[in-house]
This record gives structure tokens, C-alpha cells and sequence, in this order.
């Protein structure tokens, strides 16, 4: 018996072997699509995934890029789309310290509604920056938010909502499955700091309902991290309201 056979007591070392191969095909072909949407930096992204990224973060990464292929073909990109590698790479950077799975789906929605026919539009950095410093927890009360608020296209063609979305705290415990109310506020607070959230708890309610009102930078971040570069008016197929008789529209204002 060869001692490495001898070493291999458990029997698992073709296991291991296997699995190396899955990871290694699995890294392959996130390197292939990050150098097919980024070419000027494509061979970067090889070295990066094989040589310079911990295997947890390369499946990260891996698992990204495959839901951003879905999105893509979802939204119908063009098959020579492709991204500036300045987004390419933060979202890349960021993206890959993160295995929750509904924060890894904004990620990958970032990345495919980075790629133009161009590559050369870096409009998606603002919301890389404020996902970059969300929480699992507030990335989910934020998609609640925009999913359910209801909303409109005020007369000038920009996206609204025309009513204050109030939950319940047992609604809340069971979207966060958090049962702090510390720092849910805390939370909810930040959220508000950063202009994506209207509202939060109120200091005087007793049941501790919590307002989730989403803004309109809100909105747009949830559209583009759906993967989608349409206006969030035409995502949701809102139709402009008139405007109040008697009052001009913004155009014609002084």
C-alpha cells in the first residue's frame, strides 16, 4: 500500500478531489463571464478568482455571476452588453463577502444592470455604494418596502408614493426574524439616514408599528438591483397623473 493511500484512513481524499473540480469548473466559469462583460480587465478576473480570493469568496462570487447570467437574459441585454470595469470590480469586491441570498441577488442585479451596449455608463455606482453599507436585515425590509408601498407617476413623470406604509411589529419580527426592538430601531433608523426609508417607529405608539415608506432613491435601487435599466415608472407600469386644473405644469412655472 503506497503511503498516500495509507494517509487517506477515511477514505475521502477522491471526495476532496471531486469537489476541487467542481470548484475549479465553477470558478471557470465566472471568470469567463466577468471577462466576457469586462474585457479590458478580463484577465485580472481570472488571476483574481484562481490565485488571490479565498475559495469561500469565489463561490461568492460564482454564485453572483450566475444569477446576474439569468438576469440578463431575463431583461433581454443585448449579447455584446457589457460593463465599465470600475463597476465590475466594486461590485466584485463587495459581493463576494456576502453568502445571504437575497442580498447576493441585488448584487448580481447591480451587476447585470451595469452592462450597456457601451459599457461606459457608471450611473449604478450610487447603488453600489448604499448597498455596499446595508445589512441582510435592512436589504429585506427594503424590498418589502418597495414591493408593497403603493405607488405612482406624479404629472412631471417622476415615481411617488401616494400612501404611508404602516406594518404591524409582528409583521416586522416575522420579515426580519428579528425579535430586538433595539435594534430593529437602530435599523430602521439608519435606513432613514440614508434616504431610503420614510418613517421607522414612533416614539409615542405603544404597539410599535413601524413605518416603512420607501423614497424614490429607494425604488430606483430596488429596480436596478432587479437586474432592470428601465425608468422604475415603465418597471411598474405606472401611467402619469394630471396635473390639478389650475396649476401649471413645472415647465411652465416661473
Amino acid at each position: 500500500m503506497s503511503t498516500e493511500k495509507g494517509l487517506d484512513i477515511l477514505g475521502i481524499k477522491p471526495i476532496a478531489e471531486a469537489i476541487s473540480k467542481v470548484t475549479t469548473g465553477t470558478i471557470d466559469g465566472a471568470a469567463a463571464f466577468l471577462g466576457r462583460i469586462c474585457l479590458p480587465a478580463a484577465e485580472e478576473f481570472g488571476l483574481l478568482l484562481r490565485d488571490r480570493v479565498h475559495q469561500w469568496r469565489a463561490q461568492n462570487i460564482a454564485a453572483i455571476t450566475e444569477k446576474a447570467k439569468a438576469k440578463l437574459a431575463a431583461n433581454a441585454a443585448p449579447e455584446d452588453a457589457h460593463s465599465h470595469p470600475r463597476l465590475v470590480n466594486s461590485i466584485i469586491e463587495q459581493g463576494s463577502w456576502i453568502q445571504d441570498f437575497e442580498v447576493q441577488e441585488m448584487w448580481a442585479g447591480l451587476l447585470a444592470s451595469s452592462c450597456t451596449e457601451s459599457g461606459d455608463d457608471e450611473s449604478n455606482l450610487i447603488f453600489v455604494t448604499l448597498l455596499s453599507r446595508l445589512t441582510s436585515l435592512q436589504v429585506r425590509v427594503l424590498n418589502f418596502a418597495c414591493e408593497n408601498a403603493q405607488k405612482y407617476c406624479s404629472s412631471n413623470g417622476l415615481i411617488g408614493v401616494s400612501e404611508d406604509l404602516v406594518v404591524t411589529n409582528d409583521v416586522l419580527l416575522s420579515l426580519t426574524d428579528e425579535t430586538d426592538v433595539q435594534r430593529l430601531d437602530r435599523e430602521l433608523d439608519y435606513l432613514r439616514s440614508v434616504d431610503l426609508l420614510q418613517g421607522g417607529f414612533e416614539q409615542d405608539d405603544l404597539q410599535l408599528n413601524a413605518h416603512l415608506t420607501p423614497t424614490s432613491l429607494a425604488i430606483h435601487l430596488y429596480v436596478r438591483a432587479q437586474g432592470s435599466r428601465r425608468s422604475p415608472i415603465d418597471y411598474f407600469q405606472l401611467s402619469p397623473q394630471p396635473a390639478e386644473p389650475g396649476i401649471p405644469p413645472p415647465s411652465e412655472q416661473a
